[in-house]
């Protein structure tokens, strides 16, 4: 969570020189942006924010204005790790360690848990539950499909926030002792499709959603060779079918690690002149972005009009949603 613009505290306002007419009318002009009571940042730098960063400066607001320590959980203790997850709009997150009801206010959602084991690290100065504790949290109460995303991201080392990967069998050992037994089942069955080759949380996201509509198992980073040498590393590969599947995510055409000294417009024409190579070797290439995985059905769609076949029908898919 790191360059996310400063906050401003209502309480500071006089060291600022400012009154509370002036910071009304700086929220009306834009030139302010209201994250919630008592805590506002610049209007411009709030608007160019993608919404991962938004919710991260508001769990740094709820932080600010609670007397008491607070220990965040779940997407919210995921935002600070720096680990993906799915949908926009959560609300931010927080433990309450004592189980007697009426937990949840303030824009602050709180979920019991009995302080017993819990391991509470600090990071970027706010509590967190540790990030074993974060993903099978994740893990037990979110759905499948977004269940697999932080999973398959802690089983690979992150190195630029200088963590370690986690291995299964730490997280099934740390399962055991925490949950229930129909949650323990949830976290199981996402840990055993949680693969450390997935390559980022739109590829985790996809690969869950075909597994859920029954499509089979694509093999996961490909390599591909012609006459001139490497051709690259697919995202999907279904060998049966001779499909190629690759998911286009902002990440490859905006983020430096993945540009590597490239523009934007290189890079795409990177990729065309790869596509083409992949295609001449006889193979179909299908493509899709985030808006293909936010719509029901599309991705579904396009995989199987490329041939990919299903290892059971669609109808005896079962919703994880519904599972307890």
């Amino acid at each position: 969570m790191t360059d996310l613009p400063p906050l401003l505290l209502a309480r500071d306002c006089g060291l600022h020189g400012l009154s509370a007419k002036d910071l009304a009318k700086q929220v009306r002009s834009g030139a302010l942006m209201r994250i919630r009571h008592g805590v506002y940042t610049d209007g411009a730098a709030w608007r160019e924010l993608k919404e991962w960063q938004k919710y991260g400066l508001r769990i740094r607001a709820a932080a600010e204005m609670f007397e008491k320590p607070t220990i965040f959980a779940r997407h919210s203790a995921a935002s600070v790790w720096g680990v993906p997850t799915i949908g926009v709009g959560h609300p931010v997150q927080a433990l309450a360690l004592t189980n007697d009801g009426g937990r949840s206010r303030a824009g602050v959602r709180r979920h019991f848990a009995a302080p017993s084991g819990l391991e509470v690290v600090r990071r970027d100065g706010l509590l967190v539950t540790s990030r074993v504790r974060t993903v099978l949290d994740l893990a037990a109460f979110t759905p499948f499909a977004e269940a697999v995303v932080p999973l398959d991201h802690v089983l690979r080392p992150h190195a630029a926030a200088k963590l370690s990967a986690l291995s299964k069998d730490d997280l099934r050992a740390a399962a055991g002792s925490i949950y229930s037994a129909a949650r323990q089942r949830r976290i199981h069955a996402a840990l055993d499709f949680a693969d450390a080759r997935s390559g980022s949380a739109g590829e985790s996201y996809s690969r869950s959603l075909l597994h859920l509509a029954g499509f089979e198992a694509p093999v996961l980073q490909q390599e591909f060779r012609d006459e001139q040498g490497l051709v690259g590393y697919s995202d999907f590969y279904w060998k049966r079918a001779r499909v190629v599947g690759e998911f286009d995510g902002e990440e490859k055409y905006l983020k430096p690690e993945y540009l590597r000294g490239r523009t934007p417009s290189q890079v795409v024409v990177e990729e065309k002149y790869r596509e083409d190579r992949i295609r001449a070797l006889g193979f179909t290439v299908v493509r899709w972005v985030w808006a293909d995985l936010m719509l029901p059905g599309r991705l579904e769609r396009k995989v199987a009009a490329a041939g990919v076949p299903r290892r059971r029908t669609r109808s005896a898919v079962l919703d994880a949603q519904k599972v307890p």
